[in-house]
């Protein structure tokens, strides 16, 4: 496969994907999955990767050497090497009343490994295939991750949404089981909190692991404060604020299966929080209402899923959320404001977030941020990789 002239620096650099308008030319009997050499106009290897050519990333790179083979070798070492950067970052943890048992193994093309997901559920792995590559050497991955790891079950969660563009069949139901039993549910600890998720959520691979930073810095914050989370999903950030001291903490979610597990979570910590199932919009309305919260939380799905042209704007989904989430503060209180979107940079959720409390006749001081945990890695040739972003604010009454 052939690269144009003008876009060869990224793949230089180490960005790992190849874009659709970057490629000149795709060589003859080259078929979805393929194992294919990249160079650039004038014949010089710049790696080898997985052909997708359904998507808008017609390959992502494993390697920038060209004679070396994506193959059940590389996929054991990547493996190791990704599991050792977590440990030495202290993932898991069992330090008492600290212990973390569950987090994300493999995070894709910080790895080395473009399209793989592995989350750590104690010992259950639950994995994202997100190319048709990777699903052809499906078994070359489950024996890496066995190699490396010795789970007692591996579980298939790739998206419907993934699967279908990519051209493959989706798993049904409650994932594909591609090794062991099936468990009761998907158990695990997070900082010393206990969790025990029900296998039919389906939100990404039952978790979301990467706002362990949120969770410890409100547990800090909540002290004394009424919380108000306005898209709880299993209540990990309500758990973590009522372990931390907050006289009352409210958790709203429109899942009424996360709800219940919510709520099962709390009694299974032995803490006190309401979970409701609802619109979160209407919750956050409610609290203006009522004079407002001390902290509300708001981590929604992605408003955003994909960078608009040049030109347009994009601030009308943040700033409608921005502005409502403001009123819902007591003034002098503490707003988290999140976005799980890669296309919305921190400048633009800063200005979202500006824009949407100037609406609601408030002024918005930042004094914290937070990003995804460790074990959700960016490489600095891959700035895509950073799509969590939170911004602390202070409310303040204009």
């Amino acid at each position: 496969m052939t690269i144009k002239p003008g876009h060869v620096q990224p793949l230089w650099a180490g960005h790992p994907w190849v874009f659709r308008q970057a490629v000149a030319k795709v060589d003859d009997g080259i078929d979805k999955g393929d194992e294919v050499l990249v160079i650039d106009p004038h014949g010089k290897v710049l790696g080898r990767g997985l052909y997708s050519p359904n998507s808008a990333i017609a390959v992502r790179l494993f390697t920038q050497q060209g004679s070396q083979a994506i193959d059940a070798a590389l996929f054991s070492a990547r493996v190791e090497a990704a599991v050792g950067l977590r440990r030495a970052h202290g993932l898991p943890d069992v330090t008492p009343g600290c212990e973390t048992t569950g987090a994300r193994l493999v995070h894709g093309e910080a790895d080395g490994l473009p399209g793989l997901i592995v989350d750590a559920f104690q010992d259950v792995l639950v994995v994202q295939l997100g190319t048709a590559g990777l699903k052809r050497m499906q078994s070359e991955v489950v024996q890496a991750l066995m190699d490396v790891l010795g789970p007692k079950a591996i579980i298939d969660r790739t998206p419907e949404s993934v699967a279908k563009l990519e051209g493959f069949p989706a798993p049904q139901g409650e994932g594909a089981l591609l090794v062991g039993s099936a468990p009761e549910a998907l158990s695990f600890h997070e900082r010393g909190l206990q969790f025990s998720l029900p296998l039919h959520l389906g939100q990404k691979t039952g978790f979301y692991f990467d706002q362990r930073p949120l969770r410890t810095r409100i547990e800090a914050l909540s002290r004394g404060s009424r919380v108000l989370d306005a898209f709880c999903y299993v209540g990990a950030v309500g758990l973590s604020a009522a372990r931390g001291g907050a006289t009352e903490v409210w958790g709203v979610d429109k899942s009424t299966p996360a709800i219940e597990a919510a709520t099962v979570q709390a009694e299974l910590n032995g803490l006190t929080a309401r979970f409701e199932a609802g619109d979160a919009y209407q919750a956050l309305r409610q609290a203006a209402d009522d004079g407002g919260w001390d902290i509300v939380i708001c981590d929604p799905p992605k408003l955003q899923p994909r960078r608009r042209k040049k030109g347009k704007s994009s601030s009308g989904p943040y700033r409608k959320l921005a502005a409502a989430a403001s009123a819902a503060v007591k003034p002098g209180g503490l707003l988290a404001f999140c976005s799980c979107s890669g296309s919305v940079p921190m400048a633009a959720l800063q200005r979202h977030l500006a824009l949407g409390a100037r609406d609601a006749r408030r002024r918005a001081v930042i004094v914290d941020r937070c990003f995804q945990g460790c074990d959700h890695p960016v490489a600095a040739a891959f700035p895509e990789g950073l799509y969590l972003k939170v911004l602390i604010a202070r409310i303040e009454q204009l």
